[in-house]
């Protein structure tokens, strides 16, 4: 699923003619690349293969239209890796060509043209625009739904419909509440898949799951901030899952995902998202899913401080986050010095940073009321360093933190300056065995940031093991 833009012109400012390139008509369509992205590889001959990649742009409230492009490998990944769901482009002479609307529209998201776009790697040409180019009145139609802004169902109904709704495809408007990590496995027929599973809720239904398994829509799901984010999710497809025995929403080549849409009743959900944030109705249901959200048994490569470097690089644009073990000692751990430093108040709606000045939540931008409004964590940046160097400024936080000191924050604000070192030197220059989250962030200091999972210290036998080679170490994972 893909979204793009267009320059300040013309959303689609294209020239149509013959692929040579001969004297066309020039072209307005579409200038948002409006959420549909698929890839895929298909066989055409004997000796020859060729791929394809499409997606759809949109320029205005009524018109959108689906793009397509066929050829080399090479040339189909560089295109689909130039762009995001959300980005602003024009397109150079693209050929334009009447839909079989049956049959596009059968993997496709339907739209309101009889034409669709074919790109040429030799003729034609997608550019980047910048925000500013494209415009607000183009950036708007991010936040309509390419559908009829009440022809959506509530999650209740679905419930309440139960089996009846089995394979059908409609519209859903609903409150983002969790969003799972991608978990990543290999078919029968050995190629890999990734899947990604986010639940929503709104005033009729307060879990319901959707499932998540191309790239794209993974990628836009993991920039979705839980309780503070609404999305109309056109064309989802409803299954029963016989397993689970419940009601579930599937991301197909079909569907287009508004998120944050700028109805009136998208505004109605997102009061109604403050008020149960504010009410602290989900608050339980958040810790437990985030809790279970890692499962630490299925996390088994073993890496360097060197191995994680390399992979992140390799990991370069791709939303997938790396997770392994590794076995380090902490090499900076500074919990004897200014509480303050270590120790950080957080909103109870939301779980973000309260400015310690403004006494202001940075996040919703609220102002805590009382005390119960906040609640003290821990936020502690530790170094991890093994032989082959080290990670800086990695992040041990909230109940990780708990349970690597063994002790809550109430507990560690009563020990003495002379306790918290030695709780301090317990832990420092020790073998850990620690579980690990890292990707690349343009933000952090280094580039880099890694989050623990968790933190003991290593079985001496175990950690000399990996430490010599013997146990099971990936030098180079992919995924």
């Amino acid at each position: 699923m893909r979204t793009a833009g267009r320059a300040p012109s013309a959303a689609l400012s294209a020239t149509v003619g013959p692929q040579a390139g001969g004297g066309g008509v020039p072209l307005s369509l579409a200038d948002c690349i409006f959420f549909w992205l698929s890839f895929l590889h298909l066989p055409q001959d004997i000796g020859s293969e060729r791929f394809t990649f499409s997606f759809t742009i949109r320029d205005s409230p009524t018109y959108f239209i689906n793009v397509h492009s066929w050829g080399r490998e090479e040339y189909i990944r560089s295109l689909s890796e130039s762009f995001r769901v959300g980005d602003c482009v024009t397109i150079e002479n693209p050929l334009v060509q009447t839909k079989e609307t049956e049959k596009e529209e059968k993997f496709n998201p339907p739209t309101p043209s009889c034409y669709k776009l074919l790109l040429s790697e030799n003729h034609s040409v997608v550019k980047i625009c910048s925000r500013y180019e494209a415009g607000t009145q183009l950036l708007s139609l991010l936040h309509l739904p390419v559908k009829d802004r009440q022809d959506f169902y509530s999650l209740g109904d679905i419930v309440a419909n139960g089996q009846s709704l089995d394979g059908r495809i409609i519209n859903v408007l609903a409150a983002v509440k969790f969003v799972g990590e991608p978990k990543y496995f290999i078919t029968s027929d050995k190629r890999k898949g990734q899947r990604c599973e986010v639940k929503l809720y709104d005033e009729t239904e307060m879990s319901f799951p959707m499932i998540c398994w191309d790239n794209e829509s993974i990628q836009l799901a993991q920039s979705w901030m839980p309780r503070d984010t609404v999305i109309f999710a056109s064309d989802v497809r409803i299954n029963f899952d016989k397993f689970r025995n419940c009601m579930t929403a599937t991301v197909i080549s079909k569907t287009i995902i508004t998120t944050n849409p700028d109805t009136p009743e998208a505004n109605n959900m997102f009061s109604f998202v403050k008020e149960t944030a504010e009410l602290g109705l989900l608050d339980d249901e958040i810790e437990d899913q985030s809790k279970e959200s890692i499962n630490l048994q299925s996390i088994v490569d073993i890496y360097t401080v060197e191995q994680v470097k390399t992979k992140a690089v390799q990991n370069q644009g791709k939303p997938e986050p790396i997770y392994g073990i590794i076995y380090a000692y902490l090499s900076t751990l500074n919990i004897d010095n200014n509480a303050s430093k270590i120790i950080r108040n957080r909103c109870s709606r939301c779980r973000y940073v309260v400015n310690e000045t403004s006494n202001i939540c940075t996040f919703c931008s609220d102002s805590p009321s009382d005390a119960n409004s906040v609640f003290t964590s821990f936020d502690v940046l530790v170094d991890l360093t093994d032989h082959t160097g080290t990670l800086y400024s990695c992040n041990l936080s909230d109940s990780i933190a708990e349970e690597t000191l063994d002790c809550t924050v109430q507990e560690f604000l009563t020990l003495t300056e002379g306790q918290k070192t030695a709780l301090k030197w317990h832990l420092l220059l020790e073998r850990s065995k620690i579980y690990f989250k890292g990707f690349l962030s343009p933000s952090s200091r280094t580039g880099l940031r890694v989050n623990l999972l968790s933190c003991k210290l290593a079985d001496p036998v175990e950690a000399s093991q990996n430490f010599s080679g013997k146990g099971k170490k990936l030098h180079c994972m992919s995924f």
